[in-house]
């Protein structure tokens, strides 16, 4: 489509939004959700990469709380990126959009090692690209994951899928009056701790001048709605 707002984007999925209702581990019946939402966004001719997290299965920082090293959770916490990347991709695939999964830990029998001009060649030829394990490294969260594959492979903008229709003075769940922020800088939140991704992955973005759409995942039409240039959820920077 010619009125395309972004022409290339990463998407940013948390690993609780594969949850669903359960409490633990992986609703197939919120994957197949996902998967109808990038395929309705990617119809539009837009070339898309996800970057999906991993809390549904492991969270690193609160296992090292519980006694494993640091950087042993994390590694672990890289794994568990993996097994959702699979299931995303298995159901993207289910509904014929073509998409590799590319993994900063190489474990060659599951998915491609992550190779900055494969991805953008695959994303050249409109096949989805899902970058698993982070950044390879302890310490980084998959949000910086996400900042950093943006910024390698030229997207336009980060979209941020999350529990809340934007973002808030403070976590709308626990504060209900909690008031909405429709546009932010990237500065005005570090400056206000606001929580949307980690300090890192906002600096770098802010560096780079690369704004973040922060949405409800389960907005239906969502990412669509805002690729074709609609008031979806909160703007930061931009």
């Amino acid at each position: 489509m010619d009125n395309l707002k972004y022409k290339r984007l990463l998407l940013k999925l948390s690993g609780e939004a594969l949850i669903g209702d359960r409490d633990y581990g992986i609703s197939q019946s919120m994957v197949i959700y996902a998967a109808e939402e990038i395929k309705a966004a990617y119809n539009t001719g837009v070339q898309m990469a996800v970057v999906i997290g991993g809390g549904n299965i492991f969270r690193g920082v609160e296992a090292s709380v519980q006694g494993i090293d640091r950087a042993t959770a994390d590694y672990m916490g890289m794994l568990a990126t993996v097994i959702n990347a699979l299931a995303l991709q298995n159901a993207l695939e289910k509904i014929d959009i073509p998409t590799r999964v590319q993994s900063a830990i190489e474990m060659r029998e599951l998915a491609e090692p992550y190779i900055r001009r494969k991805a953008m060649r695959h994303l050249e030829k409109n096949r989805v690209v899902i970058f698993a394990a982070g950044t390879g490294n302890p310490y980084f969260t998959t949000d910086t994951a996400a900042a950093l594959r943006a910024m390698e492979i030229d997207a336009d903008v980060i979209f941020k899928a999350t529990k809340v229709d934007g973002v808030y003075t403070q976590d709308p769940v626990k504060h209900p009056d909690a008031k909405k922020i429709d546009h932010i800088s990237h500065l005005d939140v570090l400056k206000q701790g606001i929580s949307v991704m980690d300090s890192t992955a906002i600096t770098l973005c802010m560096d780079n001048n690369l704004p973040i759409v922060v949405f409800n995942l389960k907005t239906k039409g969502a990412i669509k709605r805002a690729l074709l240039g609609e008031k979806v959820g909160s703007l930061v920077g931009g």
